[in-house]
Order: C-alpha cells, then sequence, then structure tokens
C-alpha cells in the first residue's frame, strides 16, 4: 500500500507526469529534458529523484550522462490516460521528436558545436564577407521579402543577385533611410515599403523567397506574420526565419524592444507546421560566447 500511495504522490504534480510521458516513448538524459520542458536542470533533477525515490524511474550510465528510463510498467496505462488532461503533452511529443532527431544526427550534433566559431581565428582569405559573396552568386535570380528589414543591410546584399527585393519595415525613418541607400547605391530592384509583419504591403503569390532576420520576435502575433508571409509566397516558394532560440534576458524588452524572448525550435516548426508548410527544419546556427549567451536559429520551410 505504501509503494502505491508513494507512486500516487508522484505522479500528481503536472511535471513530474509530463517526465513520465515523455519516457513512456524513450530514455532520455538530463539535458534532452531541459530542451523539451523548457525547465532548469535543478528542477529537473528534483523531479527525477522524486520518482526515483517512487520506484517509477531509474538511471543508467552512458559515457558521461545518464539516461533515465521507466521502471514500473504497472502505471504506464495509468500515465497514458492522463496524458489526455495534459495541455503540454502535444507539444512535448513534438519537442521530443526534434530532440531524438538531433540524437540520431551527429553530424548535425558536431557542427552546431562548430557554429559561431568562424572567424573567431584569423585565417588569411578566409571572411563572412568573402563566404556571403559566394553563396550570392550561387543563388538564382527571384523576388525576396525581406521582413522586418530595418535600414536594409541584408536587403542591399540581396539586391546584387536578386531579381527583386521588397524590403517591409514599419518605422517611417528606416524606410526613408534605407531607401536612400538604395538609390545611392543604384540598387533599382530594391523597394522599401512601410507596413507590419502581420499585414505586409506585398501581393498575394507574388514573391519567391519570404526573409525573416532578427524580426519575428518583434511580431505581436508570430503565428499571423508567418501566415502572412505564406499569402504572399508563389507555390513553391520559401520561408526563411532566423531568430533568436528562448532565453531570460529580460533586459532585451527594454534595450531591442524585443516583444518575445525568442523562440524554441518546436514553437518556430509549429508557426510554420501550423500555416501549411513542407519539409520544415530548423539548426541553432550561431551560439555567442559571452553573455547573455544569444543563440540563434534557423528555420525553413516550402510552401
Amino acid at each position: 500500500m505504501a509503494s502505491i500511495l508513494k507512486s500516487l504522490r508522484a505522479v500528481g504534480d503536472i511535471n513530474r507526469l509530463r517526465i513520465l510521458l515523455l519516457l513512456d516513448h524513450e530514455e532520455l538524459a538530463v539535458a534532452e529534458l531541459q530542451e523539451i520542458l523548457g525547465l532548469g536542470q535543478s528542477r529537473i533533477s528534483t523531479h527525477l529523484a522524486q520518482l526515483k525515490q517512487a520506484d517509477l524511474v531509474e538511471d543508467r550510465k552512458q559515457g558521461k550522462n545518464s539516461l533515465y528510463q521507466l521502471k514500473d510498467r504497472h502505471l504506464v496505462e495509468v500515465v497514458r490516460a492522463a496524458a489526455e488532461e495534459v495541455p503540454e503533452a502535444a507539444a512535448d511529443e513534438k519537442a521530443l521528436a526534434l530532440v531524438l532527431e538531433k540524437r540520431r544526427d551527429k553530424v548535425r550534433t558536431y557542427f552546431d558545436e562548430l557554429a559561431g566559431k568562424f572567424g573567431r581565428n584569423y585565417v588569411p582569405g578566409r571572411s563572412w564577407k568573402g563566404l556571403a559573396e559566394m553563396l550570392l552568386q550561387l543563388m538564382p535570380p527571384m523576388t525576396i521579402a525581406d521582413l522586418g528589414a530595418g535600414e536594409g543591410t541584408f536587403s542591399q546584399l540581396l539586391a546584387q543577385r536578386a531579381e527583386k527585393v521588397i524590403a517591409v519595415d514599419n518605422s517611417a525613418k528606416m524606410v526613408e533611410f534605407g531607401a536612400r541607400l538604395a538609390r545611392e547605391n543604384g540598387l533599382a530592384n530594391l523597394e522599401y515599403r512601410q507596413g507590419d509583419l502581420e499585414s505586409p504591403p506585398i501581393d498575394a503569390e507574388s514573391v519567391d523567397l519570404a526573409f525573416f532576420s532578427q524580426s519575428l520576435h518583434h511580431s505581436l502575433h508570430p503565428q499571423r506574420a508567418v501566415e502572412a508571409a505564406w499569402k504572399m509566397l508563389k507555390p513553391g516558394g520559401r520561408i526563411v526565419v532566423l531568430d533568436l532560440k528562448k532565453h531570460a534576458f529580460e533586459q532585451a524588452r527594454e534595450m531591442y524592444a524585443d516583444t518575445w524572448l525568442g523562440f524554441s525550435e518546436v514553437e518556430l516548426r509549429g508557426f510554420l507546421e501550423q500555416t501549411g508548410f513542407k519539409e520544415v527544419q530548423s539548426w541553432i546556427v550561431d551560439r555567442e560566447g559571452q553573455a547573455p549567451a544569444f543563440e540563434t536559429i534557423l528555420a525553413i520551410g516550402r510552401k
């Protein structure tokens, strides 16, 4: 009876129940549970310790990590039935799929570790500018929407190769400044328009690529901004989102006028998938070494 009471107490907490639901699918490390649940290491370790004490989970060593798995299978059916009452369960499953994808893709993990190191050590002739110029030359001519373009630095780079670039920003001063630079540099294929991310002044099915560069976290409703990008894209067109990974640097709201403190990969993928984009992928493409150690996510999809 004491064992049953212990088990019932253990599964009475929503986060411990979420952990059990995840471990029902796959054994996981603490770091993986952190990424899925968005909780701190200490909280997850505490929950796991309580679940171990109740004989519901056990762990095994794999290198430097401990992998946790279900020990008591008798409560599995109860736990699965309770999933319908856990609002976070569906999102947790999507996050689990992403974590397992990363685990399987060792090459991707290797390059994730390299992200951000390019250019930190001097190598003659190697630079971000050189790499960008090379990639721009490989890009086929197309119509591109740069959404939340600011003064349009990236728009001006794209205009060197694109058939047409439409740079959209909600600041009249930014639009005026960018348009002046475009004229001064003879970029006749670069057009600036003032507008909101959620209702940009771009015709339906008129662009090949919709691009958000560190702008989506300024939108009041990111899902609506992605849906607006969908409408402007031609069939087969692509969306590209570069944005901050979810962080806890609250000062960003005042310092950079950020509405959202970044997004998780699952959230970004969710925005694209719920809108209807296919072939959705995402990567961590940069990690800053200095506090607050921002990370950057690249997410892509096809209409």
